[in-house]
C-alpha cells in the first residue's frame, strides 16, 4: 500500500480518533449537514474571483440551480461545466465553492457549477439528466455568458466525475455539444461491482470505506445490485472512440483508484488523448481537505493548468 504523506496521515489520524458518526448511521439530510460542516473546517479558503452569480436554468426535473464564476472581465473566455462530488447523495454548490473559485482562476475559464438533483429523493438517472442539460445550456448560452462556445470543457470529482464522463458520452452520441476536453477527478467509473483491486485493498480507508460506498450505491439506485449500463458505469461503454481530450486524476489511497486508471487506459486504447495525474500518497476527496493536506493546492493548480492549456486558443 502507498505511504500517506504527512498531511494525509494527519487527516487519517483525525478520522480514526473522531467521534463523528458514520454516514451509514445517518439519514441523507443528516449526512449532508455533517459534510457541509466538515468541509468548512478543512477546505482551502475561497479565493476572490472577478464575478460570481447564482441563477436558475431550466432542467429536466424543473428549475436547476447553477453558480457561475468569471475569472476576468474578458470576453470570449473558455467555459467549464463542473459537477460536484458526494456519492450522488451529498454535496452542493457551497461544498465545492472554494474548489470552483480556484479552478476558474487557474484555468482562465468561466466555471459553471451545477446543483444537480440528489438521491434518494431523485434516483438515477436524474443526476445524469441534469448534467447533460446543464452542459447543453452552457453551450447554447456561451456567448451571452461572455464565453467561447468552441472552447468548452466538462469536469467533476468522484460522483461528479462519473456524471461528467457520462455527459461526454451523451454529447458524443448526440453530435454535440462539442467538448474540447474533460477532467475526471477520482471518478466513480464502475457501478458494475467489477474486480478492481483497490476496491478491496483500500476498502477500509477514509473517507469512503466499503460500507459508505454501498450506502451511496443503494441510495442512488434504490438497490444493492450491480448496474452495468454505460450511463451508470462509463467504463462499461463499448466504444470510447471520439471522446474529447481527457485528464484523469487518481489517488493512491483511494478505493476508486484502479477503476479510474482502467478507464483512462480504455480511452487511451481507443485513441483518446489521455493524461493521467496520479497522486500516490493521498486519499479520495483530498482536493477538499487543503487546510490539512497541502497537496490539494498543488493538485488544483495542476488541474487548472491542464484546463488552461487544453482550452487555449489554437
Amino acid at each position: 500500500m502507498s505511504t500517506p504523506d504527512k498531511g494525509t496521515q494527519t487527516m487519517l489520524d483525525w478520522a480514526a480518533a473522531s467521534r463523528v458518526p458514520s454516514m451509514t448511521e445517518l439519514s441523507p439530510d443528516e449526512a449532508r449537514a455533517l459534510q457541509s460542516a466538515g468541509v468548512v473546517k478543512i477546505s482551502l479558503d475561497g479565493e476572490p474571483v472577478h464575478r460570481l452569480k447564482n441563477r436558475s436554468i431550466d432542467g429536466p426535473g424543473g428549475s436547476l440551480d447553477v453558480r457561475i464564476y468569471w475569472p476576468s472581465a474578458d470576453r470570449g473566455l473558455p467555459l467549464c461545466v463542473y459537477l460536484h462530488g458526494g456519492g450522488f447523495v451529498i454535496g452542493d454548490l457551497d461544498t465545492h465553492d472554494p474548489l470552483c473559485r480556484r479552478l476558474a482562476n487557474r484555468s482562465g475559464a468561466i466555471v459553471v457549477s451545477v446543483d444537480y438533483r440528489l438521491a434518494p429523493e431523485h434516483r438515477y438517472p436524474a443526476g445524469v439528466d441534469d448534467a447533460s442539460a446543464a452542459l447543453c445550456w452552457v453551450a447554447e448560452n456561451a456567448v451571452q455568458l461572455g464565453g467561447d462556445p468552441n472552447r468548452l470543457a466538462i469536469a467533476g470529482d468522484s460522483a461528479g466525475g462519473n456524471l461528467a464522463a457520462v455527459a461526454s458520452h451523451r454529447a458524443l452520441d448526440a453530435g454535440g455539444p462539442a467538448l474540447r476536453c474533460q477532467a475526471l477527478i477520482y471518478l466513480v467509473a464502475d457501478h458494475g461491482r467489477g474486480e478492481h483491486e483497490s476496491r478491496e485493498t483500500m476498502g477500509e480507508i477514509f473517507p469512503i470505506p466499503t460500507p459508505i460506498m454501498d450506502w451511496f450505491h443503494e441510495h442512488y439506485f434504490g438497490h444493492s445490485k450491480p448496474v452495468v449500463e454505460p450511463d451508470a458505469s462509463p467504463i462499461r461503454r463499448e466504444d470510447l472512440t471520439g471522446l474529447p481530450q481527457t485528464l484523469v486524476v487518481t489517488a493512491g489511497l483511494d478505493p476508486l483508484c484502479d477503476e479510474g486508471r482502467a478507464y483512462a487506459k480504455r480511452m487511451s486504447d481507443a485513441g483518446v488523448d489521455v493524461q493521467l495525474l496520479h497522486y500516490d500518497s493521498t486519499i479520495h476527496g483530498f482536493l477538499q481537505m487543503g487546510k490539512v493536506i497541502p497537496l490539494a493546492a498543488t493538485a488544483i493548480d495542476d488541474i487548472g493548468g491542464y484546463l488552461a492549456e487544453a482550452l487555449a486558443l489554437f
